[in-house]
């Protein structure tokens, strides 16, 4: 990548996390919103633009695809990021379980009664805040009541459920400012484990009884294109199977420029195509689904 000068430093030690903003690191991989960040240095110089995506595949074999970019998806709705944040900040507005409105205050995912809602691949499960919780689960488990019963296992609130069947649990509709839902079905929120022979479905999210955060984690990520636009500052989603190839849409330099299918690496280098232009941008994917291949969290 001729032209490329960037500063990276290693470290033995991390005093910033999620809940202290004053701290905020730019994560693993470095692509969060501070100067100094990865994707930050990288659109400074005209090499790469200021929005990139990933797609996380949901099933126990992990991978996906991220790539520096948009991700193409003509179905994909948008949040606004909340202005001056370090983190990805978002205005979560309300939860609906079954389609109905769940009695939560608003204002308990906001960043003026606590550290508001922030979207986040560094974090695996997701968080709620006690006020909103309570009633989230008190909901879920009201729908699931004539099938099983619920049951504690570890720290997870779960379901024994007779039949063992995944889609007795309702859809669950996370709400946001400007009009986008993201639509979890139930493997889009719940985890099995195997207990005593029998298989349970526990709910993913946890509890925060500490602090007024809201942490969306990969759990309600995968199996979507998730797009974060530091340009217009605004995040993005839409349902996909990670384990397609994808079209990304990147601008540099003043220049738009489709990459087509830019596919998963795991397949026949002949199924991807790409201009040497964009050579630079298909090396991170491959970058990115080793490390995913791996687990790996980067955001």
């Amino acid at each position: 990548m001729p032209g490329l000068l960037m500063q990276i430093w290693c470290s033995n030690l991390q005093t910033g996390d999620l809940q202290r903003p004053r701290r905020a690191v730019d994560g693993i991989f470095g692509l969060g919103q501070g100067r100094l960040s990865v994707i930050s240095q990288l659109a400074t110089q005209g090499l790469a633009p200021r929005v990139f995506s990933h797609c996380l595949k949901g099933d126990k074999s992990g991978g996906g695809v991220m790539v520096l970019g948009q991700i193409k998806r003509p179905d994909t709705v948008y949040t606004p990021l909340v202005p001056s944040q370090p983190h990805y900040n978002v205005n979560l507005q309300s939860i609906a379980v079954n389609n109905q409105i769940l009695p939560i205050d608003p204002s308990v995912f906001t960043i003026a009664t606590g550290d508001g809602t922030i979207i986040d691949t560094g974090t695996t499960l997701a968080y709620l805040p006690d006020e909103a919780y309570v009633p989230f689960v008190q909901a879920i488990s009201s729908a699931v009541s004539q099938y099983g019963r619920a049951i504690t296992y570890e720290s997870y609130q779960c379901f024994d459920i007779t039949s063992g069947a995944v889609d007795v649990f309702p859809e669950v509709s996370l709400n946001f400012a400007g009009g986008a839902s993201m639509v979890l079905t139930p493997r889009g929120y719940l985890q099995m484990f195997s207990s005593s022979g029998s298989s349970i479905w526990c709910i993913g999210f946890q509890r925060m009884s500490h602090r007024r955060i809201t942490i969306l984690g990969d759990l309600v990520l995968k199996d979507k294109v998730v797009v974060y636009d530091l340009v217009r500052q605004r995040i993005g989603w839409a349902e996909y199977d990670c384990s397609l190839e994808v079209n990304v849409s990147a601008t540099r330099g003043g220049r738009s420029k489709d990459v087509i299918n830019t596919g998963q690496w795991r397949q026949n280098s002949s199924q991807i195509s790409y201009t040497s232009d964009y050579y630079y941008l298909l090396q991170v994917v491959f970058l990115i689904n080793i490390l995913l291949s791996w687990n790996f969290r980067f955001l």
